[in-house]
């Protein structure tokens, strides 16, 4: 599968948080807890580098990851100095935003520090929240606000300006998602298309879910393949034929007797993403 998605919009994106930066204190990432490898776009480590600010990575959507890997992810971080919390943007509540609140208070912690020794008390932190499309960057904004003040759909490209929204003690900058230029690792690019980072419009849709039937049971979720499409016999050994029986299992049969694979696969893919099929997480911690 040849996947390239990188929109003219994007480069002025980059160019325009590359600016941004000097105006922030610290940046928040937001990576997909499904695929916190795949998802972390290794253009903004540099940029943030460069510009001397502190982060934070908020592991989204962790409702759909795997809760095994969900710690273990964490305690990689842990080991490796970084800064990192699990998220769920779709879960509101006060418990919630103060656990993200309070972890972003904590890695600015010895500016706020400095700030104070110099008479700086009560100024709001500046975040910068930054990540690829469809990580849920703006759900997690308004979450944390309380209200749809960031404009958030389930499909990538909706933020394309950046824009300024306040909310207790923080001045928050939304950024449109933006991905690198070439994704060179196959993996990864798989991964990102399955879980929505990449336009459906530009993918082969049964390609696709033929790959991510591929990459589930390399993960070890077959039983939950077969649990969700009620198979009670072994797998079929190839993708392509495992797709045809999901259709099958499914009642997508055409005229002819042939299985409707573009239902079956748009089936699969929809499924996936919602958490259907199960808690699944595609990139694993010890990669």
């Amino acid at each position: 599968m040849n996947i390239n998605w990188y929109p003219g919009h994007m480069t002025k994106a980059r160019r325009m948080i590359e600016d941004s930066l000097k105006q922030v204190d610290m940046a928040v990432e937001i990576l997909d807890a499904r695929i916190p490898l795949s998802s972390r776009n290794p253009d903004i480590a540099p940029m943030l580098a460069k510009a001397n600010r502190p982060g934070l990575i908020v592991l989204n959507k962790s409702d759909l990851a795997d809760p095994s890997e969900n710690e273990k992810w964490l305690e990689r971080y842990r080991k490796s100095g970084v800064a990192a919390i699990l998220f769920n943007a779709k879960q509101t509540g006060a418990k919630a935003n103060a656990e993200l609140i309070n972890a972003v208070k904590k890695a600015f912690a010895e500016k706020t520090e400095k700030n104070a020794a110099r008479g700086m008390v009560g100024r709001p932190i500046k975040i910068m929240v930054l990540g690829i499309p469809n990580a849920g960057k703006s759900t997690v904004i308004n979450s944390l606000c309380g209200s749809k003040r960031a404009k958030a759909e389930d499909r990538p490209g909706v933020t394309r300006g950046k824009q300024w929204i306040s909310t207790d003690g923080l001045d928050i900058l939304d950024t449109p998602g933006i991905l690198w230029p070439k994704i060179e690792d196959r993996s990864s690019a798989e991964k990102l298309a399955v879980t929505g980072a990449i336009r459906d419009e530009i993918l082969d849709s049964e390609e696709l879910a033929v790959r991510l039937l591929g990459i589930l049971r390399s993960c070890g979720y077959a039983p939950l393949i077969k649990a969700r499409y009620k198979i009670t016999d072994d797998l079929p050994e190839s993708d392509t034929d495992l797709l045809l029986l999901i259709g099958k299992k499914r009642g997508f049969v055409v005229s002819g007797g042939e299985i409707d694979t573009e239902r079956a696969a748009a089936v699969l893919l929809d499924e996936f993403r919602g958490g259907k099929i199960g808690r699944i997480t595609l990139d694993r911690s010890e990669q």
